[in-house]
């Protein structure tokens, strides 16, 4: 246990005397008791007395330096004496990082700071996106128009990985979404005898809606994060800062090349999906007896290019969201251990997010226009 006696002197002196082991739970209660015994202080110095104190972890030596740096005692010169040689050392090497990991965690804010805080910070994250994309959409057209300027080797390499190396699982999600959907709407269908338009329902969904969505949210959790996981591990290791001195722009010289990958690839992959989503369909439809020719004339008869051209648009739309986010989210990281996580994390999230929106506000525009 570890006993902590106070007395405040004449002329604003404190004199603090630390003794006893200070182990988790010991250092805990007196960090409580010590705050709240020199709440309202104003001392302009203390002296603290540590030649009967032990340390037992980390937390005691947080304990030390929050003392030392005048963390109870803003403004107050703060003396430590009697402090071992051991204990000593094992304070010069705690840095601020471990004491910021080893000290008590505050009180958490009430629910409207919390939200006010969200508020603040989604509203700032919401005009970096406006800046970055509108720095993107003025740097594309430059690049396009000047190939020489774009390094297409890593539009190639961006695609293979986004594009060619995601064909099995696109597919693989696609026919399962596409055979669900018809299992769900044979039923409904069923009751009013007009089972023939599954063949509608399966090629209306999957090439205007569920092809461009289940591509792009794919690309978002496998391209969109590998983006955002590049981007940052090159932020942390200042990779970034680099380019920025040789007077190289990170926009043009990074992220260009895979938005134009992502713009490339995702519509490609999109009409994969759609073919894959009416073949699932296809399959569940065989096995309720419907034959071959009269599926493929009905799904001839409904679905035209415009529905194609829909879902191509989309799908561009989509690419440009889950490049265009993933390297600004990537772009964003911050410091420590968990920085590229957490901007993988923020990456997958927000291109969801912005899909779905995007989808909706497309139909949604689409349907009172026509």
């Amino acid at each position: 246990m570890a006993a902590c006696e106070l007395r405040e002197e004449s002329g604003g002196r404190v004199l603090l005397k630390l003794s006893g082991s200070l182990n988790a739970e010991s250092t805990a209660a007196c960090w409580r008791d010590l705050e709240r015994r020199l709440h309202g202080m104003r001392p302009t110095s203390v002296e603290v007395e540590l030649s009967e104190t032990r340390l037992a972890g980390a937390i005691g030596a947080a304990l030390l330096r929050y003392i030392a740096e005048g963390g109870m005692t803003p403004g107050a010169k703060v003396v430590m004496r009697g402090l071992s040689e051991q204990a000593e050392k094992v304070l010069q090497t705690f840095t601020v990082e471990d004491f910021r990991a080893a000290r008590p965690q505050p009180h958490k804010p009430s629910i409207p700071t919390e939200a006010g805080e969200f508020t603040r910070l989604f509203w700032e994250d919401v005009k970096e996106q406006i800046a970055f994309f509108g720095t993107m959409v003025t740097a594309l057209p430059s690049a396009w128009l000047h190939p020489k300027r774009m390094r297409w080797g890593e539009v190639r390499r961006v695609m293979e990985i986004a594009g060619a190396n995601a064909l099995p699982v696109v597919a693989i999600i696609s026919g399962m979404v596409g055979m669900v959907t018809v299992l769900e709407a044979a039923h409904p269908l069923a009751r009013f005898g007009a089972q023939i338009f599954l063949a509608d329902v399966i090629g209306f969904s999957s090439v205007r809606d569920t092809g461009p969505v289940v591509t792009a949210i794919l690309l978002a959790g496998r391209s969109g994060s590998a983006f955002a996981a590049e981007l940052g591990t090159m932020k942390v290791n200042q990779e970034l800062d680099a380019l920025t001195t040789m007077g190289l722009d990170p926009i043009r010289f990074l992220v260009v090349q895979r938005v134009t990958a992502a713009l490339l690839v995702t519509p490609l992959l999109t009409i994969y999906a759609m073919l894959m989503g009416i073949l699932g369909g296809l399959v569940v439809m065989r096995s309720l007896g419907f034959p071959p020719m009269m599926i493929m004339h009905q799904l001839s008869g409904r679905v035209g290019m415009s529905d194609i051209g829909v879902g191509l648009t989309k799908s561009a739309i989509f690419g440009v969201i889950v490049g265009g986010m993933g390297a600004l989210r990537g772009l964003q990281t911050g410091e420590g251990p968990s920085a590229v996580g957490n901007a993988t994390t923020r990456s997958v999230i927000a291109c969801i997010l912005l899909i779905i929106l995007a989808n909706t506000l497309y139909s949604s525009l689409l349907y009172f226009w026509q």
